[in-house]
């Protein structure tokens, strides 16, 4: 297998390579395992599709009608699952996909789901949830293992190390925890300022994210501005602008970054996609994307996923997507990995 870097040129040249039939309802949330090889897609008709990424083609569909599911992430098995309900309570249920059957129920949270975070190290899962707490979990246990309390829309990620995570709450304040000494409070807390906006009335956040390498912590919202802090202090580095932002509700599974951790992928609400490089006009705020996409789309999308290993990406609205770059007018090796 020969290794491909990204490029600009050759993020330019993605196209969709492969059309899923159009589903009832839009489409999530989207999760790949480890390698790659696979990913598991929820929405809103209350399904998980899993899908050969590889070979194009549909894996299993899981039902889940009673409960609900969204923000559906895979863990380091690459048969199993865990998603947060929509129905009935806010339980968290992990599942085989091997054999279609609940492993464990994770109950605690009394409002909707916000954030669903695996370590990237061990089995150890992180929730943030609208009645302003995070959870910490381990997979082994129903037993919840921690709490954290937030204030306002609380949400949360992991560093790409598993040593650190980030808690953003009142959608202007972000608070950095240590792992191994969560109990005594944040040893970073930052408030997030945009001179466009008064103090304290930033729009909505809708997720946080950080780059594989650990540097950026990106901040998606509700407008057609994304957020990049500098992972480290908190600095607002960048506003990635000319988004077209999430109509409806959002957990920011539009947004996604590449596993270089250079680019920035977005699904609009008007059906393009659009990307920016992070390392391009670092002097000005505001970067502007270098390649806007059409795409099969006609609904708003509302996934985007940069495959953790492989030359291709997915985005979603009522129907499924895959995309692959244009080898052949690159002149490229055909694409393993990145």
């Amino acid at each position: 297998m020969k290794r491909v870097e990204l490029s600009r040129e050759l993020i330019s040249s993605y196209s969709f390579s492969k059309v899923f039939s159009k589903t009832d309802k839009p489409l999530t949330s989207i999760s790949f395992n480890d390698t790659g090889e696979y990913c598991v897609v929820a929405g809103e008709d209350d399904n998980l599709n899993v899908y050969n990424c590889k070979e194009g083609t549909p894996r299993s569909t899981l039902y889940s009608k009673k409960y609900g599911v969204t923000l559906a992430r895979f863990t380091h098995h690459k048969n199993n699952v865990i998603y947060a309900s929509t129905k009935e309570d806010d339980t968290l249920r992990y599942l085989s996909i091997h054999d279609n059957k609940y492993i464990r129920y994770f109950r605690g949270h009394k409002q909707r789901v916000t954030a669903v975070e695996m370590s990237p190290i061990d089995d150890t899962l992180l929730t943030a949830s609208l009645d302003e707490t995070v959870r910490m979990w381990d997979l082994r246990s129903s037993t919840c293992q921690g709490v954290v309390n937030g204030e306002g829309k609380t949400l949360v990620a992991i560093d790409p190390q598993g040593l650190v995570f980030a808690v953003g709450t009142n959608c202007d304040t972000i608070r950095v925890y240590d792992f191994r000494e969560y109990t005594q409070g944040p040893f970073a807390t930052w408030k997030v300022e945009d001179a466009q906006y008064t103090p304290g009335r930033l729009p909505e956040w809708t997720s946080l994210k950080f780059s594989s390498d650990g540097t950026r912590l990106i901040v998606t919202t509700m407008s057609d501005t994304i957020y990049v802090l500098d992972a480290f202090d908190g600095r607002l580095l960048q506003r990635l602008v000319s988004h077209a932002g999430p109509n409806t509700a959002s957990c920011g599974e539009e947004v996604s970054i590449s596993p270089d951790a250079r680019y920035v992928m977005a699904g609009g609400s008007d059906n393009y996609v659009r990307i920016w490089d992070l390392l391009s006009n670092k002097e000005m705020v505001d970067n502007q994307p270098f390649t806007t996409l059409p795409t099969p789309h006609t609904s708003g999308i509302k996934i985007v996923g940069f495959n953790p290993l492989n030359a291709m990406a997915v985005t979603g609205a009522e129907e499924l997507a895959f995309w692959l770059p244009n080898l052949k007018n690159l002149a490229l090796p055909p694409p393993s990995s990145v």
